[in-house]
This record gives C-alpha cells, structure tokens and sequence, in this order.
C-alpha cells in the first residue's frame, strides 16, 4: 500500500514534487478529471491519504497573500446546488445528496490531522473551496465568502480528489499554495514560482504528519 497519493490538475505542479516519497498523479483541470484520477490511481494502488494539491487563490477576508499556504480544514464543492433568484440552495437545503445510498452534503472532512499539518507548514487552516469555474470579481467572492464563512482558497479540484477519496474510505486532504487573490484576473500579479514552493511545503509538512501518525 502506497502511504500517499497526491493528485494534482497539471504537470507543472506535478514536476515540483516529483522527488517526494509518494505517488504522485497529474489528473487534469476540474473536480471531475480530479474524482476519476484518483479514483483510479486508489484502485490501482491503495493508499492511506490522499492529498489535493497545487496552486490557487484566496479569497479577500481570509488574510491570506500570494506565496502563502492554506490547509483545508473541510473541501466544498461550492457551485453545487441549485440557485433561486438571487440565492444559492446547496444540496443538503434541496433533500438532495452526493452519495447513492447516504445522505452527504457537498462538503468533505478533512484529514484528521489536518490542523497538525497547517501549524508544522506555517499555513492556515480552513475552509477550502472548489468551483468548476474560477470566481472572477470581488462581488462573486464576496457572495462565497458568505455561504461559507472562513474560506481561505479557491481551486478547481479538491472536492472531486476528497469525494473519490471518501468512497474509497481513505482520508483526504488539500493543500493549495497561494498564486493570486480571488476576484479579478490580473496575471501580472500573480506568482506561480512562490505558490508552487509554498504548495510544496504543505505536501511536504502533510508526509511527515502521516509517518508521525503511522509511527
């Protein structure tokens, strides 16, 4: 049994954490390529966590800069759900659920140890959310930040990682390196190189947490 997986959307950030001592899988871009890769790759070869990782954005009340790391405390699959007018119904308001046969909001605990991995990396712990479109004004982040009070990071695979991850019954974890604030796109304002570093930190903080826990 592999220790861990880590699954991320590209090949770019695949390559920063080639050397670590884990299996790491490149899935593609969104919560679907994310759900079926790792639900592969655990079929394949079990594992004991699954860690979602890579680049993203936070959102303007989390505190959190280009550079810095976020720690998922819960993963939410944000934009599922229904709207009605001008409000957004997530599944558990709706009857409705992501599992055939329990009941199970879009959202996914997090690793157990997940506040352990946020304080030995120097991150935030939080709510991490992921969309299958990327937030693109301070009013659409502003909203989320409402619906899901404390959320620190915005990425495009998490939630699909953690629901492949739960079905499998193996804990899952993400881990998003910060590149640019949620809003408005302005590249030249982003930093790749440092969020991919501080990604790297994380994943790397979330290894040692797993072999101190299976010590």
């Amino acid at each position: 049994m592999t220790a861990a997986l880590i699954v991320v959307a590209t090949a770019g950030e695949a390559a920063r954490l080639a050397d670590l001592h884990a299996r790491v899988v490149v899935s593609g871009v969104g919560p679907v390529a994310a759900a079926l890769a790792t639900q592969r790759a655990l079929a394949q070869a079990p594992a004991r966590l699954v860690i979602s990782a890579g680049i993203g954005g936070a959102y303007p009340d989390s505190g959190l800069r280009p550079a810095d790391l976020a720690v998922s405390s819960v993963m939410v699959q944000a934009d599922l759900g229904a709207w009605d007018g001008d409000g957004f119904m997530p599944l558990a308001a709706l009857g409705l659920s992501v599992r055939p046969d329990a009941a199970q909001d879009a959202v996914f605990t997090a690793w157990v140890r997940a506040p352990q991995v946020a304080v030995r990396a120097g991150a935030a712990l939080g709510p991490a959310l992921t969309l299958s479109g990327v937030t693109g004004s301070l009013a659409q982040a502003a909203a989320l930040e409402a619906r899901h009070p404390g959320a620190l990071c915005e990425g495009m695979e998490g939630a699909g990682v953690a629901h492949a991850a739960l079905l499998a019954g193996v804990p899952a974890l993400e881990v998003r390196g910060i590149s640019n604030p949620v809003g408005p796109r302005d590249r030249q304002a982003w930093r790749i190189p440092e969020a991919l570093a501080a990604t790297r930190r994380g994943v790397q903080a979330a290894l040692e947490e797993l072999l101190i826990s299976e010590a």
